[in-house]
């Protein structure tokens, strides 16, 4: 299954930052790639199932390769695959986004993966990532 979307290893595990196209993916892959992240694939990432574990893989003609708007496309330090742990949607400043919003999964391949709404151009974006990564998430109620 390819989807558009970036994808960056953290701590191990493959995030899926999903947007239309300008809409902050590689902006946000780049940001967490400065602070330590590696790259999978910019745009376009491959889903397979191995074994049992939705996997992330790049698509072999842009394995290592980032658009950094006003800069270029730049060859960076890479993952040929990881497996997915959280698909972001990366949305609009100007979108108002629920302060404590219920878990609410995307189904990829048959996969339940946690879904997060985050604002694309945030400072504090990269670091929510980070912290649904490492953190238990506690009931709202």
């Amino acid at each position: 299954m390819l989807i558009h979307a970036t994808c960056v290893v953290v701590e191990d595990r493959a995030v899926l930052l999903a947007a239309p196209p300008g809409g902050g993916k590689s902006d946000v892959a780049l940001r967490l790639i400065d602070a330590g992240a590696r790259l999978v694939a910019d745009d376009r990432v491959e889903l397979r199932d191995v074994d049992g574990v939705l996997t992330a893989f790049a698509p072999p003609p842009i394995a290592g390769l980032i658009e950094v708007r006003h800069v270029g496309v730049l060859s960076v330090p890479h993952e040929p695959n990881a497996p997915v742990a959280l698909y972001v949607e990366l949305m609009p400043m100007d979108r108002v986004l629920e302060r404590l919003p219920e878990p609410e999964p995307i189904t990829l391949l048959d996969h339940a993966v946690r879904r997060l709404r985050l604002p694309a151009y945030a400072a504090s974006t990269p670091a929510k990532i980070r912290a649904a990564l490492r953190y238990r998430l506690e009931s709202s109620a």
